[in-house]
């Protein structure tokens, strides 16, 4: 075998016995606290609802063990098993031209991908989710949001393979810093374009009803200096009981979106708390600190792309006699999430300071006791649990632990 193989399959195992490993922490550690309520919880949480949360996050578990068990089967059938170098020979056989070839061959092993995974997903929602009561979801809507977001990943995925295998080809040797110019366009335009065209296709968004919370909401904003195309509420409920806001777009079209699942599960104050933490990462300009993240980051994945597509021991090495750029492309995405699962921490962490300032932020602008308030009802909504195992939750969480976000909120009020 090529030393990469040896390399590939080094990583690709400790990775997977990482993530098991991190799974029975994680279990171990929700049943061991599983008979007594955190003392800062125990005024507002039952202990019903704590062993509610505890069983609800080891059947969550039992849905990633079975990931972790097909994931790298499936990694290892596309790459060494040869089931990459079959379907491009398939495609091959049709007499395209490469730039046609090799976009379909990407979007296939994509979308076979897909496919792979929706059983789980099938048992996630109608098994898991169902069986603690959030699922509120049908088979023929599960279907049809299926079939939008097959239809999406075509008419999306296509041209820019298409772009990307065309800049690949064309560009020279700095394809990538094109390629990334392109990519970089392309997710500015689907953030804009998302909040009105592509959410709609999957939940209806009316505007918040003029009232109290409103007339309250819209002073927030005023003070915090924060121009929106508007506060609209989405129908959740029809899916999962699950509830949650968010900002979507940028610049005009920008808006702000909350769950309806949120607005019956929290008082006004406590809304707007929540409402206030969200505008903190605006105004901590964390959206645009993550982007600049994100895009330095995908710069110098291309770059890597740029390399490693000139060698010919990345293609052998993972089970490819014949080099192209499309299966360059493919092979880079098949094989980077074997890698950066070691780094994940860094990303949570970076995230978690994050939510603290925005915290912060939200108790200057608002009652820190709603914010706590409000956000130990999510909690409980939610069913998550309160006793996560540090370790798991900093490679999994991107948000910090219940009690020391609580215990932030907290200090807060003692220092006001």
């Amino acid at each position: 075998m090529e030393t990469f193989t040896y390399i590939f399959l080094t990583v690709l195992v400790a990775g997977a016995l990482l993530q098991l490993w991190l799974i029975g922490r994680q279990a171990a550690h929700v049943v061991t606290h599983s008979d007594k309520v955190p003392g800062a919880f125990a005024d507002s949480i039952s202990l019903e609802d704590h062993q509610k949360a505890a069983s609800y996050t080891l059947a969550r578990l039992g849905i990633e063990r079975w990931k972790l068990a097909i994931g790298p089967l499936v990694l290892l059938a596309w790459t060494l098993g040869g089931l990459l170098g079959w379907l491009d020979e398939l495609w091959l056989g049709f007499g395209l031209s490469a730039l046609w070839q090799g976009a379909l061959l990407i979007l296939s092993v994509l979308l076979v991908d897909m496919v792979i995974d929706l059983p789980l997903e099938i048992r996630s929602t109608f098994g898991v989710e169902a069986r603690f009561g959030f699922n509120r979801n049908t088979p023929a809507r599960f279907a049809k949001d299926k079939l939008i977001e097959l239809l999406l990943s075509v008419a999306l995925g296509l041209p820019v393979l298409l772009v990307m295998l065309w800049l690949m080809e064309s560009a020279g040797d700095l394809w990538w810093a094109w390629a990334w110019l392109a990519w970089m366009g392309f997710t500015l335009l689907i953030t804009w374009a998302f909040p009105t065209w592509i959410a709609p296709l999957f939940n209806k968004f009316e505007p918040l009803d003029q009232g109290t919370l409103r007339t309250r909401l819209e002073s927030l904003l005023a003070r915090c200096g924060f121009k929106s195309n508007g506060m609209f509420v989405m129908d959740g409920s029809r899916r999962s009981a699950h509830g949650n806001a968010y900002f979507t777009g940028f610049g005009k079209n920008k808006r702000i979106v909350f769950f309806d699942t949120l607005l019956d599960g929290l008082d006004e104050e406590q809304i707007e708390a929540v409402l206030a933490h969200e505008l903190g990462h605006f105004k901590r300009k964390h959206i645009l600190k993550m982007l600049i993240t994100s895009a330095l980051l995908s710069l110098a994945g291309l770059a890597l792309l740029g390399w490693l597509s000139q060698q010919a021991w990345f293609y052998t090495g993972l089970g490819v006699e014949r080099q192209s750029d499309a299966l360059a492309l493919i092979l880079f995405i098949l094989m980077m999430p074997v890698f950066t699962v070691f780094f994940s921490p860094l990303m949570s962490a970076f995230s978690r300071k994050h939510e603290f300032e925005a915290d912060a932020f939200a108790a200057e602008q608002t009652n820190a006791q709603a914010l706590i308030d409000g956000l130990v009802s999510m909690y409980r909504d939610n069913a998550s649990t309160l006793t996560p195992d540090p370790l798991y939750s900093a490679f999994h969480h991107s948000h910090p632990p219940a009690p020391e976000r609580i215990a932030h909120l907290a200090s807060k009020l003692t220092n006001a």
